[in-house]
């Protein structure tokens, strides 16, 4: 079994690479849209199951986007005998990171970022102020904070074949085998 987080920025692509993973017969779940992550109110520790959008000033200091660790684990042991992806990202990743054989972290430049959040069609995160702000207030740290823990950096500005074919190559490479 090969369990693999897939993670980056939010515009950094991860929901695309997770589309053409599945496409090309993977095991591959969007933790944003495949229900294994949700937003949680960080004081309380309650999840918010109806969030107000666009967010108010102020929201996302007060709230979190959450994991699942027992989802998590469920699909590890459901994708023993495969290779399995999971992509998104979450601030509570460690308690999850140890489920994870590799961790691939996509990453992309400030300009590209804001005209993905600018022009995309199947998540409006990112075009509110608040939530751009915070996008591009963690961009420049991603690269830095996926190197130290070891991840695989794979640069997500190319054409998402390409960056589809990289991911592939990582895992393969971590199996000692080739495509």
């Amino acid at each position: 079994m090969t369990l693999v987080w897939v993670t980056g920025n939010s515009g950094a692509g991860k929901s695309t690479v997770c589309e053409v993973l599945r496409a090309r017969g993977y095991v591959a779940l969007d933790a944003d849209e495949d229900g294994i992550s949700c937003w949680i109110d960080r004081t309380k520790g309650e999840v918010v199951t109806d969030p107000p959008y666009p967010v108010p000033g102020g929201w996302l200091d007060r709230h979190g986007w959450a994991i699942n660790r027992e989802r998590v684990e469920t699909l590890a042991e459901e994708s023993r005998f495969r290779i399995a992806f999971l992509c998104g990202s979450v601030e509570n990743e460690a308690d999850v990171r140890d489920l994870f054989d590799l961790i691939v972290c996509l990453v992309i430049d400030e300009d590209t970022l804001r005209y993905r959040l600018a022009t995309r069609t199947t998540n409006a995160f990112g075009q509110h102020p608040e939530e751009l702000a915070a996008t591009l207030k963690w961009n420049p740290r991603m690269r830095a904070i996926y190197e130290r823990r070891g991840a695989t950096i794979i640069d997500a500005s190319k054409p998402v074949t390409e960056v589809v074919d990289s991911v592939i190559d990582a895992v393969q490479e971590l199996r000692g085998s080739t495509r």
